[in-house]
């Protein structure tokens, strides 16, 4: 039997064998212990963008609804208890151990990735809690992700853009097939698909599989009004709703919501939730380094000033967390930047994988930065601070700094900061992870 940091720390080993997609491995390691998901109804989250939004956008309703829910995401922030949660708990660090050692021991020679494991841990801790329902966030792709073993009650494809090239192909409709690899036969798919290649991809598997394809703006609708809430348009009139606001910051947010409420509309009639659990849930997803908007003074978290307040402490420092780390997530955040936030100055803390499409993402967002400070997580695939400089044009180089640690970036940039300016760290799930933690602790606490 591990403790948990013994635990953890053979599941962190594991990244040193190389990323290796395939269901086979998975399919067997799961026999051996009595496929666990066999007995579980599950709710599977493809895409590029906005899985982990959809994901916990559904548990904070079916929570709210009565029922017990597990969700398994990735990757986590800080701290890998993060990746699976039942309601508003996180797994405790003993059930966490307990579920590892049994996997170490079951393993005996054989050998699977970082991945696999998680995601056999997810399953065999959901089947001992008898969740009613699990919500099972892809990691990569989807036709040969490791959570591919199962059959959902209700399969939802977010979006498709370009990222993952090395493994999911360089084209759109590569990409796409292997986000529609998670569709099965006769199963309903919700997606938010744009009219390009991924769309028709997605359409013809449905087809030739007789999966019903229930399609945002076509089918459904997620409608603004001018009073700043939302209108669910759902798949059957009787499922529409009016006056709905998300918590969750981003424009773009209420399309993955609409996501949500169409999926649990195609399994109404198995897991049925009230309008007052949709509102309240929508009232209350947090998802931690996407968009995360808060103030810090003297260090401590403190309530941000209303918009336009003239008193502030010299000590407040506004910050926005967004693990945007492709072409797709950098567009929505800068759309956040530009239409929903006020600054006198923009102050960003970058960091990104050298394996992304560096050039692409950078020059992007750097035009609305006034000063930027490119810094490293600690990652060996994290691009080097001189790489990113060269990447920029020259007029934008000469705004730029940098820091060998992500804690001296933040000091950096607090010091650098003045009343109205606001701290923007992004560029990567690594950077935003280790700043979050510096900044405001663990999230699985």
């Amino acid at each position: 039997m591990m403790n948990y940091q013994e635990a953890w720390g053979f599941l962190d080993n594991l990244q040193f064998f190389k990323i290796k997609l395939g269901l086979e491995i998975m399919s067997q390691f799961l026999d051996s212990v009595g496929n666990p998901h066999r007995g579980l109804r599950f709710i599977h989250v493809a895409g590029t963008n906005g899985k982990g939004s959809v994901s916990t956008t559904l548990r904070e309703i079916l929570t709210r609804g009565g029922y017990k829910v597990g969700l398994y995401t990735s990757p986590h922030l800080s701290c890998v208890r993060e990746r699976f949660r039942i309601d508003e708990r996180f797994i405790s660090e003993e059930a966490f151990a307990r579920q590892a050692s049994a996997i170490r021991a079951a393993l005996g020679e054989r050998q699977i990735t970082y991945f696999e494991f998680a995601t056999a841990l997810a399953l065999l801790w959901f089947a001992e809690e008898q969740v009613d329902v699990a919500i099972l966030e892809v990691g990569m792709g989807g036709r040969l992700d490791a959570t591919n073993v199962v059959t959902p009650l209700v399969s939802v494809i977010t979006n498709v853009s370009m990222d993952h090239e090395q493994y999911l192909g360089n084209t759109l409709a590569a990409v796409a097939f292997e986000k529609a690899g998670v569709i099965k036969s006769g199963v309903p798919v919700v997606a938010g698909l744009a009219a390009d290649e991924s769309l028709v991809v997605v359409a013809q598997v449905c087809q030739e599989r007789q999966a019903p394809l229930f399609l945002l703006g076509r089918e459904f609708e997620a409608i603004r009004t001018p009073e700043g809430s939302w209108q669910y348009r759902g798949i059957d009139n009787g499922h529409s709703l009016a006056g709905l606001h998300c918590r969750l910051k981003g424009g773009y947010q209420i399309g993955n919501a609409a996501l949500a409420l169409a999926a649990l509309e195609t399994i109404s009639t198995t897991l049925p939730v009230s309008g007052e659990a949709i509102r309240q849930g929508l009232l209350s997803v947090t998802w931690p380094g996407r968009l995360e908007y808060f103030c810090l003074a003297g260090g401590k978290p403190v309530a941000c000033p209303a918009e336009g307040a003239a008193e502030q402490p010299a000590s407040l420092r506004r910050y926005l967390l967004d693990g945007a780390h492709n072409p797709a997530g950098v567009d929505s955040l800068i759309d956040a930047l530009v239409s929903e936030f006020n600054y006198v100055r923009l102050i960003l803390v970058w960091g990104c994988m050298g394996d992304k499409d560096v050039a692409a993402t950078l020059n992007a967002i750097a035009p609305l930065a006034d000063r930027i400070i490119f810094t490293r997580p600690e990652s060996e695939r994290s691009a080097m601070v001189e790489q990113l400089v060269a990447i920029l044009p020259e007029e934008e180089r000469s705004k730029t700094q940098s820091a060998p640690t992500v804690k001296e970036a933040l000091a950096l940039a607090a010091e650098m900061a003045q009343s109205g300016d606001l701290i923007c760290v992004a560029g990567s799930l690594y950077l935003v992870g280790a700043a979050r933690k510096i900044l405001l602790g663990e999230v699985a606490s």
